[in-house]
């Protein structure tokens, strides 16, 4: 998954903000797991009370609570913290047509550029295996990319359709992505 969760714009971060802003903790503890709870609390806690001693200990206040609430985040998601990532990062094709699914309450248009995107990888990829099929008999060095191109388009749909039936997160700590 490309950075979201981590930037300073993602749905963690907005709903940190939110907390300090209404405080009211309760916004962004839906976004820790249930362990990270009390340290969430805690950090929210201490941000509150160094956020009143002056513009620049609050804008510190509210990094480092950011910062907290992302790590036990991720942490939740068994991926590494490597820090909060700037705001504006392109996220590619897929966040914002999630996103919009959710907002709309249609999967209509997420379904179909997700089919768009699997149709035209299938083509390409089946395209080529069937052109280094055609020359295979030519050699050695022929067959040999012809085998590799085979069992990558093999690899390549297998892996597409674990993490098409895996749960949410599944490939997130081994990507260290989230």
């Amino acid at each position: 998954m490309p950075p979201h969760c981590d930037s300073l714009d993602g749905p963690v971060v907005t709903a940190a903000r939110s907390a300090l802003k209404d405080g009211d903790i309760d916004h962004v503890l839906p976004y820790v797991p249930e362990a990270g709870e009390p340290e969430v609390r805690e950090a929210f806690s201490l941000a509150c009370r160094a956020r009143i001693l002056g513009p620049q200990a609050q804008e510190v206040a509210d990094r480092w609570f950011f910062e907290t609430v992302v790590r036990v985040h991720r942490a939740g998601e068994g991926a590494p913290f490597t820090g909060l990532k700037p705001a504006g990062l392109d996220v590619g094709p897929m966040i914002p047509a999630a996103e919009r699914a959710l907002d709309t309450g249609s999967a209509d248009d997420l379904t179909a550029l997700l089919c768009e995107i699997v149709r035209d990888q299938v083509e390409s990829r089946h395209g080529r295996v069937m052109t280094l099929k055609e020359h295979a008999h030519e050699g050695v060095a022929a067959a040999r990319q012809y085998v590799e191109a085979r069992l990558g388009l093999q690899v390549w749909a297998h892996t597409l359709y674990r993490q098409a039936i895996g749960a949410p997160h599944a490939q997130t700590g081994a990507q260290g992505q989230g």
